[in-house]
């Protein structure tokens, strides 16, 4: 009798388990564009043929954000990169915005510059795997109009940027290597910039005039300045001690 009970309690319990297949499609649709593309690419596409026919399409591959490999401890850089690459290449050109952390590298750059002729927004945080080389000639191929760069760049990256991104609205860089003559650069040659974000930037603390200050303050609409007084104020931005792939 209490065999037959279990039974019953387990059979009442496995009938409320939704069946995810059965969803209606704009349901579907809706959960699976809010998974991480790491998920989209290891997991989700593997479940079922109805998720991998979803993910055929590119415009599916618009936004890439690859931002829970901190939970995933035996995942190396490369193997990263790797998936971000095919993610970047699925997208077919459509790519509107990515976001890339730590990992990316020279391939992962060259693969967004090849693929990113609609490009609108783009995150480059503490990857300092990419060289000046090919972080310069993907910014020369890239229409952006939202950029946030750390990796330290120096002035001569700021001229790509004044020189590349005459459209663009909204740039961090704050914590970068960047002086008075570089941002001069660029408050000349992007006349569109609303957002300008240069906190924690050292080397333009020390350069930086009253005068120049005062043309930031008019030409910036929502503006982020330096505050440091000395060297020990300064913080070199948390770069979420991503330096090294212990896995790699």
């Amino acid at each position: 009798m209490a065999s037959s009970s279990i039974t019953t309690k387990e059979a009442e319990a496995e009938s409320t388990i939704p069946n995810w297949l059965e969803l209606p499609i704009d349901i579907t649709a809706n959960i699976l564009s809010r998974l991480d593309t790491i998920d989209i690419v290891k997991s989700v596409c593997l479940v079922c043929p109805l998720w991998w026919n979803f993910f055929k399409d590119p415009l599916k591959w618009q936004s890439i954000h690859m931002t829970n490999f901190r939970s995933l401890s035996f995942i190396t850089f490369s193997e990263l990169a790797k998936i971000c690459c095919y993610a970047v290449q699925r997208s077919h050109g459509h790519l509107l915005d990515i976001e890339i952390r730590s990992f990316g590298n020279d391939d992962v750059l060259q693969s967004i510059a090849q693929n990113g002729s609609s490009l609108r927004r783009l995150w480059i945080v503490s990857c300092l795997r990419i060289t000046d080389k090919a972080f310069c000639e993907a910014l020369r191929k890239l229409p952006l109009r939202w950029c946030l760069i750390h990796r330290c760049p120096y002035d001569h990256e700021a001229f790509i940027i004044s020189e590349t991104m005459s459209r663009l609205c909204h740039l961090d860089i704050k914590g970068n290597g960047l002086t008075a003559v570089g941002l001069v650069a660029i408050l000349d040659k992007c006349p569109l910039l609303e957002y300008l974000d240069i906190r924690d930037c050292y080397s333009l603390s020390l350069t930086l005039s009253e005068s120049l200050k005062k043309r930031c303050i008019e030409q910036i609409k929502d503006l982020r300045l330096p505050v440091m007084n000395n060297y020990e104020d300064f913080d070199y931005l948390d770069f979420d001690n991503d330096f090294y792939d212990p896995y790699d």
